[in-house]
């Protein structure tokens, strides 16, 4: 039995590691499926990046708006938005957000 296994352990050995190989290239933690996934995972983080990056600047603008100089026309659309507030005259119209 021992010699049988000694004649065909020249082809037992590459098919054994030709699964080992096989099952690693597909599944391991450098597998395939690993790399398919870890780039959908930098998909979504360049996506959040992207608009996290655009709230950023939109944030920036509305400080600047804010800042020393202070912009009057700004800071009555911000008046207006908070306190519902408008000048003698203005007919003011409030709709639902239903």
């Amino acid at each position: 039995m021992i010699n049988n296994i000694k004649k065909n352990i020249i082809f037992i050995l590459p098919i054994i590691l030709i699964i080992y190989f096989s099952l690693n290239l597909l599944g391991g933690n450098r597998g395939l499926f690993a790399y398919l996934n870890k780039k959908d995972q930098f998909e979504n983080l360049l996506k959040k990046k992207l608009f996290l990056n655009n709230e950023i600047t939109n944030l920036k603008k509305i400080n600047s708006l804010i800042d020393e100089n202070l912009d009057k026309d700004y800071l009555e659309i911000l008046i207006r938005d908070k306190f519902v507030v408008g000048k003698k005259g203005e007919n003011i119209y409030i709709i639902g957000n239903e």
